[in-house]
């Protein structure tokens, strides 16, 4: 069956697209506005993009008719936090959903606590697993107030006891237990069915040819 996205209306391509190109991690991200007031909201279109310097890109759809609070935030300030989702965290990510007015404190609503941030204006989530302090390194309209945001990650904040080695920056990714936004209206995905492939090498390939 072809689908052509050219001409399908937005939300047909939003289905064929978040129904296929699973599962995407959540960035749960913090941003704080020039007046002072916080914002928290997920977003699944997530993901890293590369190491030197780090980057990860999120994209932010509209909400309606306007920008999204964290996307005019991040415009406003250069700044934002992307806390990422545990098990354990995934009901009061899912509060954070709400779609609330700029002025209400979506952390304050899910029974949260911020926790400030090093480097940054907006407060890291207490109790998230893992969280990156970031600035806006490129940010890219691609429709009508559709955005892509490159952040570069300037701090990596990990629970202790999550970190196996520091020295080696090994980490116990299993036991983060991560989850991961799949499908239509509110399915998500543990990250703890996994299967191990061994990269294969050309000289190896030659040999066993």
């Amino acid at each position: 069956m072809l689908f052509d996205l050219e001409t399908l209306p937005p939300q047909d391509r939003y289905k064929i697209m978040s129904a296929t190109i699973v599962p995407r991690p959540i960035a749960w991200i913090t941003t704080k506005s020039r007046n002072g007031l916080v914002n928290a909201a997920p977003f699944s279109f997530f993901n890293m993009m590369g190491n030197d310097p780090p980057t990860i890109a999120i994209g932010i759809m509209p909400n309606g008719r306007v920008l999204k609070d964290t996307a005019a935030n991040i415009l406003e300030t250069g700044e934002f936090v992307v806390n990422l989702v545990s098990e354990a965290h995934a009901s009061a990510m899912n509060v954070t959903c709400i779609d609330a007015p700029p002025e209400v404190d979506e952390l304050i609503l899910a029974g949260l606590e911020a926790v400030p941030s090093d480097l940054v204006a907006p407060p890291r989530i207490l109790g998230a697993e893992v969280a990156f302090e970031c600035t806006n390194l490129s940010s890219l309209m691609t429709g009508p107030l559709q955005m892509i945001v490159i952040g570069r990650v300037l701090r990596a904040h990990i629970e202790d006891r999550f970190v196996l080695n520091q020295e080696r920056c090994h980490i116990d990714t299993e036991a983060l237990k991560l989850v991961a936004r799949m499908h239509g209206g509110g399915v998500y995905a543990r990250t703890t069915d996994l299967f191990h492939l061994d990269r294969p090498s050309w000289a190896d390939w030659q040999r066993t040819a």
